[in-house]
């Protein structure tokens, strides 16, 4: 390292222990090992409260594409995992009132499964206990409870003043959703697409086994999209539900009664997966696309729903946001390794270049899936429905279009 690599207190800081900035610590953990990586991360709330958690570990479940479990899997997490999450063994995609339907199957793929879904709290705990177990180790120092208050460039990296001490580094790691304003702070802009609709979510029972099959199902004014979950003591068989509605319902929707709820749900979704028995509770959230107009400057990665939040219709964010981590982590060691500091322009430029493709990708993906079923006029019907036809018996493209979507 240089000398002013070597003035630093740290090398890396990591902003906020959520799902995506726990990970990337985890990530990072052979390089302190290997390299001396001199990493630390600091969390608002006191991470040695089980009570006081951060805002990630919520009830939400998350899709983990195969390609996510095969990298916590390289990380050491996924056998702490793996007994708490279900399979996504097909999934099945359909247009309400029309013949195109699509299946994806992870038997196609030579693969157990096309994902797994695992609740984000369950995960969190999991992240949660590796973070506490690296920081008793001397791995990362933690600073938590605690708070940027502020981020100053300096030369050779930032200064960060924090509510109980100043320390410089050679790069920040925003990973903390925004929440913060440190990126307003910081002038660097967000481009927002509101798609004026809310995500209902809520776990719902069902009459029969899901047998590990996630159903996407449009509907007209919006996707729904059922999850397979693992069972509880009340019901056998369940599956987490994300219910896109516009704005103008998400009111009446959200204020219906639970067997008002379930027969409208019933109703949109139809039969496939069987009769909806029963629904846990219901949270929203509005959805909108938001990519910040700057990933890197020197000495700062913006990382995770900070970096861009898309709409979860192919449940791709996470996933998206893992495969940032991993690509940063490989970045920051090839830095050690070339004794260039983890902070230079050039080296978070070619990590911005290297993600660069898969990011517009994905979010345009998303984004054209939901204009693409928005429509009602004949012509979209028609030509949506033979791509979901052609897609389920061309199997070059389907087994791409599968490998896509498990994050390969």
């Amino acid at each position: 390292m240089n000398n002013s690599a070597d003035k630093m207190d740290f090398d890396v800081l990591i902003v906020g222990a959520g799902l995506v900035g726990a990970s990337l610590v985890c990530a990072l953990e052979k390089a302190v090992i290997k390299q001396g990586l001199r990493l630390a991360m600091v969390e608002t709330h006191d991470l040695s409260q089980p009570g006081d958690i951060p805002p990630g570990f919520d009830a939400r479940a998350s899709a983990l594409s195969w390609g996510t479990c095969c990298i916590y899997d390289q990380l050491g997490l996924w056998p702490d995992l793996v007994g708490q999450a279900e399979a996504i063994t097909n999934i099945h995609v359909s247009d309400q009132g029309s013949f195109g339907v699509s299946r994806l199957q992870a038997s196609d793929e030579g693969v157990p499964a096309l994902g797994y879904v695992v609740k984000n709290h369950l995960l969190g705990d999991v992240l949660l206990h590796r973070l506490q177990a690296l920081q008793k180790q001397g791995t990362v120092t933690i600073f938590s409870p605690d708070e940027v208050q502020r981020l100053s460039p300096v030369q050779g990296g930032m200064r960060v003043q924090l509510k109980q001490s100043d320390v410089s580094v050679s790069l920040v790691v925003l990973a903390d959703g925004g929440r913060s304003g440190l990126m307003a702070q910081l002038g660097i802009g967000v481009e927002q697409k509101d798609y004026h609709q809310h995500g209902i979510i809520a776990n719902i029972a069902l009459d029969r086994p899901h047998n590990g099959m996630a159903w996407e199902r449009f509907a007209g004014k919006g996707p729904m999209a059922l999850l397979p979950l693992t069972g509880d003591h009340h019901f056998e068989h369940r599956v987490g539900l994300v219910w896109t509605v516009p704005d103008e319902e998400v009111d009446r929707i959200d204020h219906l009664a639970d067997d008002a709820f379930l027969a409208l749900l019933q109703k949109r979704f139809g039969y496939r997966a069987g009769r909806f028995l029963a629904v846990g509770k219901r949270d929203r959230y509005p959805l909108a696309m938001r990519i910040a107009k700057e990933q890197v400057r020197p000495g700062l990665v913006v990382l995770g729903n900070a970096a861009h939040a898309i709409h979860p219709v192919a449940g791709q964010g996470y996933n998206l946001s893992i495969r940032d981590t991993m690509a940063l982590a490989e970045n920051i060691s090839i830095s050690l390794e070339r004794k260039v500091p983890v902070g230079e322009l050039g080296r978070l430029q070619e990590y911005r270049q290297q993600r660069l493709s898969d990011q517009s990708l994905t979010s345009r993906f998303c984004d054209g899936l939901i204009h693409l079923f928005s429509r009602t006029d004949s012509a979209s019907v028609l030509s949506r429905n033979l791509g979901l036809v052609t897609l389920d018996y061309c199997y070059l493209v389907k087994s791409k279009f599968t490998r896509k979507a498990m994050g390969l």
